[in-house]
């Protein structure tokens, strides 16, 4: 899983050994060249551009700056990569130079624009691939994150964001080591994969010397055309009570605010990120009213059970004439009713994957047709978990207690992956993500 560049090898980005540029000089000398190409009658701090007439939804541009990171309150696109990768040097300049990096080519991108040339040492070579030229930047929004060892550093230890704690292990947590941490965390969407793609490849290019791959998960995800909920690998909607954006109630459970946190955090958020893998040939051959009863909701059109339709609420209250809940007391539902978050996950369906220890996986092809050896091959696919809020704490952690604990949906899951995040907030033109982090310092 992780890239050819190892931890500790160093190479050269951008400019030669005696040819460092001042920081702010670097920084505006780009965004002159790239101009102001941002796209007009861009919606206040997160949406998108207003398409004109006729624009097809995958030349849409989402824009880069504002006041939030666009990738959080954005209409959710078809396609996602999360890229997590560990500083080179744990110090300030570092983190500096790395967030210059990654603002300055992530703009570029949004636009619709190849990213800012590197020099590699290497004569005659170019950072530019031509990869994704002539196509078009499909919604492509980059959101940028960092985890709790960035706070570590001493100059920053009194700037850290008040929620941002590594997430405890869980009852039935199957985490794989490969899959989880990182000092920076970069959630990558667009709605063509080739412009996802060329966006990881252009952003881990800026890495070297700075950062190494950590690990990559890669998702999809498709909206029927009414626009409705997407439905997850199990079949059932996934998603039905995400606030709308633009209301109090979003702001609420998603934007950090001061004096709560930091002030240079205020807008920001927190991502918690989690591999889900689905078992889904065991799903597969559960009669679909107990699939109904693990999840408290009807798989046919996502009405909670006892209701009538998808969005109405939930009765946690209602009872059979058998006197039984209609709503079982370990349905997922009813186990993470009133906690209430931003779920922008996407599926993921990696196959067969073989040559690991697998202590809780099934045997090949998941249907137990195994050679009763650990090391074995199985289906590995199910969902890239990512929520947005504004406590993980009481607004994650609470949660997944609670769905640890007794949660009928945990005989068809494990957690494989997880990490946890500061979003900074948006940044304004000439400057990088997370300036008010490191103002005055170094």
């Amino acid at each position: 899983m992780r890239d050819g560049m190892e931890k500790g090898k160093r190479m050269p980005v951008g400019r030669k050994k005696g040819a460092e540029v001042p920081r702010r000089a670097f920084v505006n000398s780009v965004l002159v060249t790239a101009g102001a190409a941002t796209a007009a009658g861009a919606l206040a701090g997160y949406g998108l551009a207003e398409p004109a007439a006729g624009t097809e939804p995958a030349k849409e541009i989402v824009p880069f700056y504002g006041k939030h990171q666009a990738g959080i309150a954005t209409r959710q696109q078809r396609n996602a990569t999360f890229l997590a990768a560990d500083l080179a040097s744990r110090d300030v300049a570092t983190l500096r130079r790395l967030l210059d990096e990654l603002t300055l080519t992530a703009a570029a991108l949004t636009r619709g624009d190849p990213p800012p040339e590197r020099d590699s040492g290497v004569k005659g070579t170019s950072s530019l691939t031509d990869f994704g030229t002539g196509l078009s930047p499909a919604r492509l929004t980059v959101t940028v994150g960092l985890g709790p060892a960035v706070f570590a550093i001493p100059e920053l230890a009194a700037r850290r964001p008040r929620h941002l704690t590594p997430l405890p292990m869980f009852d039935g947590d199957a985490l794989n080591p490969w899959w989880c941490g990182g000092d920076v965390l970069i959630q990558i969407c667009a709605e063509d994969p080739q412009i996802v793609s060329h966006a990881v490849r252009s952003l881990r290019a800026r890495m070297p010397g700075l950062a190494t791959l950590r690990w990559t998960q890669y998702g999809f995800l498709s909206t029927p055309p009414d626009g409705g909920t997407p439905r997850n690998m199990f079949g059932h909607k996934d998603g039905t009570a995400n606030p709308k954006p633009g209301t109090p109630a979003f702001d609420d459970i998603v934007w950090a605010r001061s004096p709560e946190e930091p002030e240079w955090f205020a807008g920001g958020t927190y991502l918690v990120f989690r591999k889900i893998r689905m078992k889904t040939a065991e799903w597969d051959l559960t009669p679909l009213d107990e699939q109904d009863r693990v999840i408290g909701r009807r798989r046919s059109d996502g009405a909670p059970l006892g209701a009538s339709a998808e969005f109405d609420p939930a009765d946690l209250t209602a009872r059979a004439p058998d006197g039984k809940l209609v709503i079982p007391a370990d349905a997922h539902i009813r186990r993470a009713s009133g906690m209430p978050m931003l779920r922008r996950g996407y599926t993921y369906d990696y196959g067969i994957v073989g040559g690991e220890s697998h202590e809780h996986g099934e045997g090949t092809g998941e249907h137990g047709h195994g050679d009763g050896h650990k090391n074995h091959s199985r289906l590995d696919a199910g969902l890239l978990f990512c929520c947005y809020v504004r406590d993980p704490e009481k607004q994650f952690v609470e949660t997944q207690r609670m769905l640890a604990e007794k949660d009928r949906l945990n005989d068809f899951i494990e957690h494989t992956g997880s990490a946890i995040v500061a979003v900074p907030p948006g940044a304004r033109e000439g400057q990088s993500l997370a300036e008010g982090l490191l103002r005055g310092l170094g």
